[in-house]
């Protein structure tokens, strides 16, 4: 008896000492598609596994507005948020308040991921953040429709998505007023950045800013890039296509109004659920070439720690649970979400699910890089600067020639003495 009962006193300190010991961490997560509610279910499962709790930190939608937010807590030194969500373009922006996980989590764990992903995250030999997904633009398209209107396969060029789009929306439009031929993202903010770098890109025109700090961009395949995209608006795209962010574009091509659209992967699982128009009806495929390449720039989210948090152990814990192999899995599975980890993309049930991780692998690999690296923390001012520029030619107030060459002069006075 006397044997039993301290067995159970032993368990019940045991328990009282593991309870003592949970911590909490407060975790920053997107909300864009289904991002809030497949971070919250990750979370509860590493919650579930090692007693933590999670505290979720809803962050704003659009990347500026977040980055915006984040600045805020981290130059206060703030201990609210002790994982941080951050953007693939913002390690060099932000790397001095973040723990370097380099040394804290295995290397082997490290190496698993995509290289070009973990040297974007690598500021000055630290280990920013772990990649958790990555992206690249994609091109959507209505197979449905392809075929009714004659067409064997996506577009190839700007030149043919045009064609195509016109047509389609014009026999479309015999019963669907609202049908629209394609969407994107032309609100100025980081999407646009992200849209316009593709097309500048695949005409030929650089990236802006080339790998050695160079201004490259007043050139005239940069400026042929945005005339051709302004040529869409009121022809092939809605006039309000210049306020759409992405959850803008696939509320449109979802509902069964646009032939094409520009998204990133996450709105292929969306578009199969069953409250979808286009279910079992979506094709992808590479962005079109402007006469240059393909182009799809590299977008995607990575987990760091901040150097104020409270409970750093638990909160490298948890990002190396998130970035693991299950989490990426699930993820894949469940949400279109890009895996980081290159041994997944060899995985049967993932390709099963989203059988374009596989035919398109190379555009994932391919993909370019925003000029956040050689222009480190004054990217957003870059950013900033050359989305401004490119609305300019979308709304009608610039012609391309004119917004290149504006544009070069103000990076040349964003860069000063240097990046």
């Amino acid at each position: 008896m006397k044997k039993v009962i301290a067995l159970v006193s032993l368990s019940a300190a045991i328990a009282v000492s593991s309870n003592a010991s949970a911590v909490t961490v407060t975790l920053a997560c997107g909300a864009v598609g289904q991002e809030l509610q497949m971070c919250k279910e990750g979370a509860a499962r590493w919650s579930k596994k090692t007693g933590n709790e999670v505290k979720i930190f809803e962050s704003p939608n659009l990347t500026n507005d977040r980055l915006g937010l984040y600045q805020q807590q981290l130059a206060a030194k703030s201990s609210d948020i002790d994982v941080y969500q951050l953007d693939v373009v913002w390690p060099g922006l932000l790397a001095q308040h973040f723990v370097d996980l380099k040394g804290k989590v295995p290397a082997a764990e490290v190496n698993a991921h995509f290289k070009g992903i973990l040297d974007a995250n690598t500021v000055n030999g630290k280990l920013v953040a772990l990649p958790w997904f990555t992206d690249a633009g994609l091109l959507y398209y209505r197979t449905d429709l392809l075929q009714k209107y004659g067409y064997k396969s996506a577009p190839k060029t700007w030149a043919e998505l045009a064609t195509m789009a016109k047509k389609i929306q014009t026999g479309e439009q015999k019963t669907n007023k609202s049908f629209t031929g394609y969407v994107w993202q032309g609100k100025n903010y980081e999407g646009l950045t992200c849209d316009a770098l593709e097309w500048v890109v695949s005409f030929g025109g650089g990236t802006i800013v080339d790998s050695t700090g160079k201004v490259t961009i007043n050139n005239p395949q940069a400026a042929k890039a945005l005339d051709t995209a302004a040529s869409w608006i009121k022809s092939i795209s809605p006039a309000g296509v210049t306020t759409y962010d992405e959850e803008a574009a696939r509320g449109i091509f979802q509902a069964g109004n646009a032939a094409f659209m520009r998204n990133w992967p996450y709105a292929w699982a969306l578009g199969q659920n069953d409250d979808s128009k286009v279910k079992g009806k979506i094709g992808v495929a590479p962005l079109p070439s402007g006469g240059s390449r393909n182009a799809a720039t590299l977008g995607g989210w990575q987990l760091g720690v901040s150097m104020y948090s409270k409970n750093q152990a638990a909160a490298i814990d948890l990002v190396r649970y998130l970035a693991g192999p299950e989490e990426q899995k699930i993820r894949a599975i469940e949400g279109a979400y890009n895996p980081t980890i290159q041994s997944l993309y060899k995985d049967k049930d993932i390709l099963t699910k989203n059988p374009f991780f596989g035919s398109l692998y190379s555009v994932f690999t391919s993909a370019v890089a925003r000029p956040s690296g050689p222009t480190k923390s004054k990217y957003n001012q870059v950013s900033q600067a050359f989305s401004t520029a490119v609305s300019d030619v979308l709304n009608g107030k610039s012609k391309g020639q004119a917004a290149v060459a504006k544009l070069s002069t103000d990076l040349a006075r964003i860069k000063g003495r240097g990046w």
